[in-house]
């Protein structure tokens, strides 16, 4: 069959244009292919969802086990994302879903890692020696889009990411300031200037996903975070987290906040005045401006705040006090305007939230849910 033309309608070749069956002046060097999106070339089995599994691939109409050894990070961005699952999370080996009883697949693959497809990647002619001890698992993150819902925009609402098909809820346990971030980051928002709960922008509906975005809040996007899980027995839809970035109509740009230290939820407070990273003076602070501090962190309810003084000679005139807050506040910004002053007349905050501990807490309860 030769100059076909179809406009995309019929429900077969026949009743489309064309010189007639049979009619043509081609070779078989111009013989026509056609991949469907329905056409699987690789799955991932025995795994507790769709998107994690021991990975195997069709060669003609034969299913193959991978080896290991043929096998790199590249391959598997491929994999997880022809399958709608995202980006990879961790490549695993034959103890995490068994071995296989297919044939072992040993030619190295070398994929770019934006191909559609694995089988659009090249094969080198090395060949490995393996046995399905070295059979390869996959873990994809499933999580193939994220928006923020319930917003006054697209920059601020409740955190819901889309996992193979289904939208769901994060918990805020599972969450925190420099993962928001990211989220903010990728969106396209700007940066994250509070993490919210429920009460912001109402509770979710559907899936609430448990999964710890362990982030350290300078990947571009949240598959570069690693993920851990934890038991979805502490989570409900009162306690879906919510987000507002920068580029918001709800942020005030003066009232973002760091704590200076080791730990993300216990400093020095500082906050940041017409661009100016300054330190927060213990004069006129109390519990009700550490609340929304620690909220605004993602760093759960306040501990306890002190004072204590600073020689640091970068902050010597950078200092501000006066903060009034009612304690519903999602950020600093939307309290009373603070007073600058001079740093070397008082002592200057710490703080200490919950949040810490509840990290401390999440990750001992880390269970195998993959």
């Amino acid at each position: 069959m030769d100059d076909v033309d179809c406009s995309g309608s019929e429900s077969t070749l026949k009743n489309c244009g064309s010189g007639g069956w049979g009619v043509h002046d081609c070779d078989h060097h111009e013989d026509a292919g056609v991949i469907c999106s329905d056409h699987k070339h690789s799955r991932l089995v025995n795994g507790s969802h769709l998107c994690s599994g021991r990975l195997e691939v069709v060669h003609g109409k034969t299913w193959y086990t991978m080896c290991a050894a043929a096998f790199d990070q590249k391959d598997a961005e491929v994999v997880c994302r022809q399958l709608g699952c995202g980006a990879p999370v961790q490549v695993l080996g034959e103890d995490a879903f068994g071995r296989g009883d297919a044939k072992m697949w040993t030619q190295e693959i070398q994929c770019r890692g934006d191909e559609s497809y694995i089988s659009l990647c090249p094969t080198s002619h090395l060949k490995y020696n393996c046995t399905h001890e070295d059979d390869i698992g996959l873990l994809c993150s499933g999580y193939t889009d994220l928006r923020l819902a319930n917003g006054s925009d697209s920059c601020s609402g409740r955190v819901e990411l889309r996992f193979l098909n289904d939208w769901g809820t994060v918990c805020d346990a599972c969450w925190d300031m420099r993962a928001a971030s990211v989220l903010c980051r990728q969106l396209n928002c700007g940066i994250a200037v509070s993490v919210v709960g429920s009460d912001w922008f109402g509770e979710g509906s559907g899936e609430i996903w448990a999964d710890v975005f362990d982030c350290d809040g300078n990947e571009t996007k949240l598959s570069e975070c690693s993920i851990s899980s934890w038991s979805r027995a502490e989570c409900s839809h009162r306690r879906d987290v919510g987000v507002i970035c920068s580029n918001s109509s709800l942020a005030v740009h003066d009232g973002l906040v760091r704590l200076s230290g080791e730990r993300q939820c216990e400093g020095k407070v500082e906050v940041s005045i017409h661009q100016v990273w300054r330190r927060v003076l213990l004069d006129s602070w109390s519990l009700t401006e550490s609340s929304v501090v620690c909220r605004q962190l993602g760093c759960g309810s306040v501990l306890n705040f002190s004072g204590s003084s600073s020689s640091s000679p970068e902050h010597s005139h950078e200092c501000v006090t006066g903060f009034q807050c009612s304690g519903s506040e999602a950020h600093l910004g939307n309290c009373s305007s603070p007073q600058t002053l001079n740093c070397s007349s008082t002592q200057q905050l710490s703080i200490t939230c919950l949040g810490e501990m509840s990290n401390i807490w999440a990750d001992s309860s880390v269970v195998s849910d993959h």
